[in-house]
């Protein structure tokens, strides 16, 4: 599932091809047939990305909303004008006279009110590459609850956007044991998870990918960062550590495969 940097560069890129523009909408597919028929020669208003949610205000009152969750399947495509024939199960594409974007597989895609984006919003905790998030909101969450720290990072009620290759990175740069819960973990440490959730994410954000590791735990230190060497444990288990050579860990929590180094996570 795509992690909270890489929807806010979808708004972002979006934003700058569709804001401000009517658009031609339809559902190849034919799953959002009648959405597209809504959206269709409507203008474009702002689209942001809000934890791993990305909305598109639709009319020049903007009181519809596109709401699309890309989930665990869901994809973007876009190129130049013209649109190239449909390919495969595309449950929206846009066009302007310069571009087009096609969406295939999303968990959701749907036209709501801004009261039901406002809802959507209120269940979610606060996000890290947002500039109005309450980074409190998250230490106070987190700080009171008896779930294992590494749950609490993935779940989106609590802290907004990030998947799981942020938090066993998180967790490892911390140098925290993923299984202590989140009150015993302490407002302090939880405060810096949050300040390096930011840190990485804007990072991602900018670069598109995820690189946690500093130059020196690389094996290639110099020059652009190897795929193999982005990461301190994250898909590395049964190797060693970059610091201290112990075997990394994997274990199932909450459904999802967690990495840590139980001798730097202590």
């Amino acid at each position: 599932m795509p992690e909270g940097h890489t929807l806010h560069r979808v708004a972002r890129q979006h934003g700058a091809l569709l804001t401000g523009r009517r658009v031609r909408a339809d559902s190849p597919q034919g799953r959002f047939a009648a959405g597209a028929r809504r959206i269709d020669g409507n203008t474009v208003g702002l689209v942001e990305a809000y934890g791993k949610h990305v909305f598109y205000e639709i009319g020049a009152a903007a009181t519809s909303l596109l709401h699309v969750h890309l989930g665990l399947y869901g994809s973007f495509r876009d190129g130049p004008a013209p649109a190239p024939p449909p390919r495969g199960a595309v449950r929206l594409r846009l066009c302007t006279d310069e571009h087009w974007i096609e969406l295939r597989g999303a968990t959701a895609a749907e036209l709501i009110t801004r009261p039901e984006r406002d809802a959507i919003v209120a269940r979610l905790g606060p996000d890290p590459l947002r500039r109005d998030a309450n980074p409190q909101a998250f230490v106070t969450r987190a700080g009171a609850s008896r779930a294992p720290i590494a749950t609490l990072l993935m779940d989106q009620r609590t802290l907004a956007g990030v998947g799981n290759v942020y938090r066993a990175e998180l967790l490892y740069r911390a140098g925290i044991e993923p299984h202590r819960s989140g009150r015993d973990v302490g407002a302090g440490a939880l405060a810096g998870l949050w300040t390096d959730a930011v840190r990485l994410m804007r990072a991602g954000l900018r670069t598109g990918r995820i690189v946690t590791t500093d130059p020196a735990d690389r094996d290639h230190p110099r020059g652009p960062v190897r795929p193999e060497d982005a990461h301190y444990v994250y898909r590395r288990h049964g190797l060693p550590c970059r610091r201290c050579r112990t075997e990394i860990r994997k274990v199932e929590l909450a459904g999802r495969n967690l990495f840590w180094c139980p001798i730097c996570q202590h």
